[in-house]
């Protein structure tokens, strides 16, 4: 198997990874249509920061015919592998309809250069029944071949946890699965051969779909739970957080915490799930309450943070307010799908003046994403803030000393509880 040539087709958070370990044993050819990341990737430079610096340049090379990790934003240069990995992002639109378009095209961009015996892997999250209903079909019209006769298709769910440098991709068991038994060994051999923390195979490519959609899935439900515990308890003036700590003594109870659900897997998959359970006329209740409920706490914690702000006779109106943090979560500069910015705009409806202060964000990205600045050097601030929003736990913000940058009398609203309880008047 080691004289077979892969190619990766996106190289994000899930992709790079991904290549880079393969790279390690194979012909790896990494593919992606943005020139800029082709040529920041080429320099040794990751800015997901998903890949250490001296591994990515330990695998780069020049040659496509060498074993390691070679860079093309040219399709022509990966046309001669033989195993297509398809990794390219598959959000939701502002409906919360699943848009395939994504992986539309990295299927229709793969079907022209498709040969026989060729195999194509997909790693996108997805629902039940998308790799062979909805991508197969775009491979058979743009490359002229019959499914399972000419070429053959595989599902391996990403596992990637973004900003975690322990659980890296070799070191999360993979799922794996093929179109044939035949193919479904050769692909879990494939994966087996890089992840050291193993494999399952599962017995279809719809069972492999709908294990990825489901994990996250089971996430958000279990938060959206504790974050209504944590709606609940504010009523009954009880911390949220001693009352989780005290529960977790039992041995079984699972350590879920409240809190904002961004990023671009538990905010998003179980929208796939629940799309494709309507096609059948069932409709999710539980999963799609939990999205709700989720969805909503940055509306709750602005809320909170005004009523708090009364209590203690703080102007509203064009109140100086710090909110801590952009990124979907701690130490990790993915900004996609942040709810933080839910908090962000909620003030700002009540017409305050909203800083945003978050080391880990790029203020291009969060500019041209968001529409709003970040301070950059939180020390050179001149304000004195009303109040301040601990909205994300980057260690960074631990060892904040907040009165530096507050007004007296100002509200300390800690979201995640990264600081001692009575540092702070609220905790989520």
């Amino acid at each position: 198997m080691n004289h077979k040539k892969i190619a990766v087709i996106g190289l994000g958070y899930v992709g790079l990874p991904l290549a880079t370990a393969f790279a390690s044993k194979y012909k790896v050819s990494g593919f992606d249509i943005n020139t800029g990341r082709i040529n920041e990737l080429k320099n040794g430079i990751d800015s997901t920061l998903e890949v250490d610096e001296d591994l990515l340049k330990s695998v780069l090379v020049n040659d496509f015919d060498q074993k390691g990790l070679s860079l093309t934003d040219r399709l022509e240069d990966i046309a001669d592998a033989q195993i297509y990995i398809i990794t390219v992002p598959t959000p939701i639109d502002k409906h919360k309809i699943p848009d395939l378009t994504p992986l539309y095209k990295a299927s229709e961009s793969v079907g022209k250069i498709l040969k026989k015996g060729d195999i194509v892997i997909y790693e996108s999250t997805v629902f039940p029944g998308a790799t062979e209903e909805e991508c197969v079909p775009i491979l058979e019209k743009h490359s002229g071949l019959k499914f399972n006769r000419d070429f053959f298709a595989g599902y391996s769910p990403e596992r990637i946890n973004p900003g975690d440098k322990e659980r890296t991709v070799t070191k999360i068991l993979k799922v794996t699965s093929g179109s044939t038994p035949e193919i479904a060994e050769e692909i879990d051999q494939l994966y087996k051969s890089v992840i050291t923390a193993g494999t399952h195979k599962a017995s279809s490519i719809k069972v492999a779909e709908a294990a990825k959609v489901i994990e996250n899935a089971q996430r958000d439900i279990n938060i959206a739970f504790v974050n209504e515990l944590s709606k609940i308890f504010r009523l009954m003036d009880i911390d949220t957080i001693e009352v989780l700590e005290a529960a977790g003594t039992k041995w079984n109870f699972l350590p879920f915490r409240p809190g904002l659900v961004g990023g671009h897997c538990i905010g998003i998959d179980p929208y796939y799930l629940a799309h494709k359970a309507k096609e059948y006329d069932y409709n999710p209740e539980i999963i799609l309450a939990g999205r709700r409920l989720n969805d909503s706490m940055g509306q709750f914690v602005a809320q909170e943070t005004v009523k708090a702000m009364l209590k203690k006779d703080l102007k509203i109106k064009n109140a100086n307010v710090l909110v801590l943090g952009i990124t979907f979560k701690e130490n990790c500069p993915d900004i996609r799908n942040s709810r933080a910015i839910d908090v962000v705009r909620e003030l700002q409806d009540y017409q305050m003046q909203v800083d945003v202060y978050d080391p880990w964000a790029s203020p291009e990205e969060v500019q041209k994403e968001y529409g709003i600045p970040l301070i950059t050097d939180i020390d050179q601030t001149q304000k004195k803030y009303d109040a301040v929003l601990a909205v994300v736990a980057h260690n960074e913000f631990k060892d904040m000393d907040l009165n530096k940058y507050t007004k007296p009398n100002a509200l300390i609203y800690d979201v995640k509880a990264i600081y001692p309880k009575e540092k702070s008047d609220l905790r989520l």
